[in-house]
């Protein structure tokens, strides 16, 4: 896609002050336009559809039902024409950069980025580039170029890698709450995701499905 041409955004976050001001800021760069905001995953749908963005900037964080998040960004990856994603966060920590990468955003930057990296973050993903926000690309690269704690024992091979993710932290002692702030989603979701594991697994309770996920290796994380 030509690099010259302009890029229309779509403005996706649950806080109208983040959306208010990151259209500010984007609205002021030549070649930058804000064609759309949304507040819920339902009205960023809407939007795509409607103004077909070439990239959607999407802010992240925990929030009730309906919120955008890691869901919310396979949901917009799935229509046609396919938008870039690029997520901005209240926080960095691996678990979250790599499940949105994992969710086919290209980018990810830390709320309260420069305009300067935001500008340039959204002309990459527009092009077909993936940026990461200064000092997380090092961070994941070296995760990523290590031993893969995520590899699936054979008892897990039916989990989809969200519902590894779920698992991995059920095994951490984390509740469903702290859950849904690690990843980034819904507490209902993240109760959904537990339901379907121990099916999966055939796990009675929890407590079971805890064990099992420790003899397969996972819960080791801090």
């Amino acid at each position: 896609m030509d690099g010259t041409a302009e890029v229309t955004v779509v403005v996706v976050d649950g806080d109208p002050e983040f959306r208010m001001g990151m259209t500010a800021l984007l609205g002021s760069v030549c070649g930058l336009s804000v064609v759309a905001e949304a507040a819920t995953t339902d009205e960023a749908v809407a939007a795509v559809r409607r103004f077909r963005p070439r990239v959607v900037l999407m802010g992240l964080r925990p929030g009730p039902e309906g919120e955008p998040g890691i869901d919310a960004a396979r949901r917009l990856l799935r229509l046609r024409p396919q938008p870039a994603v690029l997520v901005v966060s209240v926080t960095a920590d691996d678990d979250s950069v790599l499940a949105s990468l994992r969710s086919g955003a290209r980018g990810y930057l830390v709320k309260g980025s420069g305009a300067a990296v935001v500008e340039r973050a959204v002309r990459a993903v527009a092009n077909g580039e993936t940026l990461l926000g200064p000092g997380i690309g090092r961070r994941v690269a070296a995760r990523l170029a290590g031993p893969d704690p995520r590899r699936p024992a054979p008892v897990l091979c039916g989990l989809t890698l969200r519902e590894h993710d779920v698992l991995d932290l059920m095994a951490r002692n984390l509740d469903d709450r702290a859950i849904a702030r690690r990843l980034a989603m819904s507490p209902k979701t993240v109760r959904n995701h537990v339901s379907t594991v121990l099916a999966k697994l055939h796990a009675a309770d929890r407590a079971e499905a805890i064990v099992r996920a420790r003899e397969a290796g996972l819960g080791g994380g801090l």
